[in-house]
């Protein structure tokens, strides 16, 4: 019945027009596509309109009652053409242009009552999470294969995406906000003070990403993938620059020796000079001096001698997420990898115990899926407690004594790669009550979520309750798990060649609040 109900599912939407509208800093965009049932791209219509809502945000911190209502008409005109089209099946997001405005939710609101359509203001990671999947599908369809440690650089209107691969895994993701419009509208009282503004520019990257560099450096990258739409604009000039060399104007990468060419040549450029030297548009240099002096500062830590331009954009990673949700396939294998990996860094980073979180991972998923009958918890879910298994003892960084709330202060604050704000809060809640706390209406972080949320919180606590007491010790005694439903009484099968006294002790201790969210009693 599932793959039937997928397969009428996925043949309803085949060769179907869908829409994606990405209400971004810099230009509001819509792409009508049809895909395939190979996931290949027909554009039937692209639109795109520039939009102030970035320079509102980053300079005032919230967008105007103009831009709002510029932004609601063209957006208008967007949905005018989905209905020329007939699209039924759409998805709309909005990053930091509007994700980091003090009035959101009005804006939000106001295209909602005026155009009909929700957008979703989606998190840093979630946008890094559909870059990724457009990441993956591009690599997948052509012949290019990621090289042992591949550094990626996407550069959005609003801010730095850094993802590291090695082997094929994600080992390191971070999100900066230092974006190419966020950084000149951050300097530009700067730009009239010197002749050598890009110098500035530089000083003030390297003083934002030094932390990082370590990092990068440790990996030791030998590929080098860059993202971001001024890239198009810097193979244009390198193509007036140097002509004879037909290696040097391929439009999949540009050679480190003609980016730093090209870089030191126009450095101390104004934008008029550019337009009229390179014979470019006004929109074009706008924001390239910003966007390439943060692709310099990375060619300068990167052992890659060139830099690869897959053409891949937000809205590529969108339709995907959209097509794997109508298809019933949002579980893909390389995206659940890249997530999970994305956790453990930053349980890494916050000095987990490995082994035991690993332990406490596999046991809580065994019994999730052991007792699926009895809660009836899908997919996601069975996501969130794996992720706030990994990271349960991040607050143990500040100290052991509450170091469960310190585990939701952390986590809450975090950038989970394809997590939005409220699935977030749900892990941290998750979290916090792996120790002797249970949920109460007293906890303000417990009290604000919905009853369906609190749900999921207290039953996936419940879980990870347990799983935290088998390995009381930290020594992973419990090598088998089986569970046994009889009755009222849910029994713990464990084969172990120590002693669990200590684990037995833990366990009776924390099963009557499992008894009361599952409604059976676990007893070993």
């Amino acid at each position: 019945m599932l793959y039937m109900r997928r397969f009428c599912m996925m043949t309803g939407i085949l060769n179907e027009p869908i829409a994606v509208i990405d209400v971004g800093s810099n230009y509001l965009r819509m792409s009508i596509t049809q895909v395939d049932e190979k996931t290949n791209i027909k554009i039937l219509e692209s639109v795109i309109k520039p939009t102030q809502n970035g320079r509102d945000t980053f300079i005032s911190g919230r967008i105007s009652i103009n831009t709002i209502h510029e932004t609601c008409d063209t957006l208008k005109g967007f949905v005018n053409l989905m209905k020329d089209y007939n699209v039924r099946h759409y998805k709309a997001v909005s990053t930091s242009g509007i994700r980091e405005a003090e009035n959101k939710q009005y804006v939000l609101e106001k295209i909602r009552l005026r155009v009909g359509i929700n957008v979703q203001a989606i998190t840093a990671a979630e946008e890094r999470f559909f870059m990724l999947k457009a990441i993956r599908k591009h690599f997948l369809k052509s012949n290019f294969k990621i090289l042992k440690n591949t550094l990626i650089v996407n550069v959005t209107s609003g801010g730095l995406e850094m993802l590291i691969y090695k082997k094929n895994q994600l080992k390191f993701a971070e999100y900066k906000k230092l974006g190419a419009l966020r950084l000149k509208e951050n300097l530009w009282e700067l730009e009239k003070k010197t002749l050598h503004f890009s110098k500035v520019m530089e000083q003030h990257i390297e003083s934002k990403l030094y932390l990082l560099k370590d990092v990068i450096l440790k990996y030791e990258t030998d590929c080098f993938i860059g993202l971001g739409g001024e890239l198009k604009t810097v193979i244009k000039m390198i193509e007036g620059l140097n002509k004879s060399n037909d290696e040097s104007i391929n439009k999949d990468f540009i050679l480190k020796e003609n980016f730093l060419e090209l870089y030191h040549k126009i450095k101390d450029m104004s934008e008029d000079e550019l337009m009229f030297t390179y014979n470019l548009s006004k929109k074009e240099t706008e924001l390239l001096m910003p966007s390439i002096s943060i692709f310099y500062y990375f060619f300068k830590i990167t052992n890659s001698d060139r830099i690869y331009i897959p053409k891949i954009s937000l809205w590529q990673g969108i339709l995907y997420d959209l097509v794997d949700e109508l298809m019933g396939t949002t579980g893909k294998e390389e995206s659940f990898r890249d997530i999970i990996s994305s956790v453990w860094h930053i349980g890494n980073k916050y000095g987990i115990n490995k082994p035991h979180a690993a332990f406490v991972e596999k046991i809580s998923l065994s019994i999730f899926d052991q007792t699926y009958k009895l809660h009836k918890l899908g997919y996601k879910e069975r996501m969130y407690l794996q992720v706030a298994s990994i990271l349960h003892d991040v607050g143990n960084i500040i100290n052991n004594t509450y170091h469960h709330i310190h585990s939701y202060t952390i986590i809450k604050n975090q950038d989970i790669l394809g997590f939005s704000s409220k699935e977030i809060d749900l892990i941290a809640n998750i979290a916090r009550y792996h120790s002797y706390e249970i949920p109460m209406r007293a906890h303000n972080s417990y009290q604000v979520l919905d009853d369906k949320s609190k749900i999921i919180v207290s039953t996936l606590a419940a879980i990870l309750k347990l799983a935290e007491c088998l390995d009381s010790s930290h020594l992973q005694k419990i090598k088998k798990l089986k569970l046994v439903l009889s009755g009222e009484t849910l029994f713990f099968n464990l084969e172990s060649e120590d002693e669990i006294i200590l684990e037995e002790w833990n366990f009776k201790k924390n099963v009557d609040f499992f008894e009361e969210v599952v409604g059976v009693r676990p007893i070993i």
